[in-house]
């Protein structure tokens, strides 16, 4: 092919070249101001640029005595938290841990990823309380767990009302410090714990507990509550405080007024929730396909 010769003149020319060697040189300047940082996926990402934190919960069924022998082994509930961070989970809420499991996944995700460990106690009817063994060789005590890809500072359980005898399940907080959120892990009772007063309720308790251990903005706040979303048709909703909905708002609620939410639990109920005081960008319900509970993951805006 013939080479066709330029029209514009060489001073032109020459000025376009060094406007694209500029460009180039700025460009890669402003690329190297930028921080980055890498998620436990190994994907790169902006912190300048990205603020948003998405957290997740799941009750892993991983107390083989409490029906959970038939939902996967523990290498498979293991991936499946793992998918759960490839997904984008930045804080993990686990309920229905083993602690070996937990520590497991912990060193799984990388030396960069927190946890904290909260075990459940169960008190005898003479007043004693002890810890909750996993059923099978070495995997530790029962318990809820947080997970973070970031450093978690405040870690408490916050005191609530429990089962006089019967199992005491819990509440576990903590401070997110790189986005200034707090998160807290709940595992409210099933009626019917208490075994000297099976009548008893002990959620609306709990819940109450819940909500005056939050911030009222930062801060995100879930679990498995062992209870349905206030409503008509739930005989419970008293349980309910109103704050719960009305200073805060839920993964899955659709507007300010809604009360609903896709069913987290085999049962086709929904038994797990995630709620903030941050502006929403993402609900997500996800099968793992190894527990009797689905996960939940949202994403919030923490600018």
């Amino acid at each position: 092919m013939p080479l066709v010769a330029s029209t514009h003149p060489p001073r032109l020319r020459r000025r376009r070249a060094l406007f694209a060697v500029a460009s180039v040189l700025v460009l890669s300047a402003v690329l190297a101001a930028v921080p980055l940082v890498q998620n436990a996926t190994g994907r790169t990402r902006s912190l300048a640029a990205d603020r948003t934190l998405t957290v997740a919960t799941w009750n892993m069924c991983g107390v083989r005595q409490w029906g959970c022998a038939d939902t996967g082994s523990a290498a498979a509930k293991r991936r499946a938290v793992e998918r759960l961070v490839g997904a984008g989970a930045d804080v993990v809420l686990l309920q229905e841990a083993c602690a070996t499991h937990a520590e497991s996944v912990r060193k799984a995700l990388g030396k960069s990823w927190k946890l904290s460990f909260r075990p459940y106690t169960w008190r005898d009817r003479g007043g004693r309380t002890g810890t909750v063994p996993c059923e099978g060789r070495g995997l530790g005590r029962a318990g809820l767990a947080l997970l973070s890809a970031h450093p978690l500072s405040s870690v408490r359980s916050v005191p609530s009302l429990q089962p006089s005898v019967g199992l005491r399940r819990g509440i576990l907080c903590a401070t997110v410090a790189a986005f200034d959120v707090q998160v807290c892990n709940a595992h409210l009772s099933v009626p019917g714990s208490d075994r000297a007063h099976p009548d008893w309720e002990y959620r609306d308790d709990q819940l109450e507990a819940l909500l005056a251990a939050v911030p009222q903005r930062r801060t995100v706040f879930g679990g498995d509550f062992n209870l349905n979303p206030p409503g008509a048709r739930n005989p419970s909703s008293w349980v309910w405080p109103s704050a719960a909905y009305r200073a805060y708002r839920e993964c899955d609620q659709a507007s300010a007024s809604d009360r609903s939410g896709r069913p987290t639990h085999v049962s086709g109920h929904k038994l797990d929730y995630l709620f903030t005081g941050l502006p929403r960008s993402g609900c997500t319900v996800r099968d793992t396909g190894v527990s009797d509970h689905r996960a939940l993951l949202m994403r919030v805006d923490t600018a």
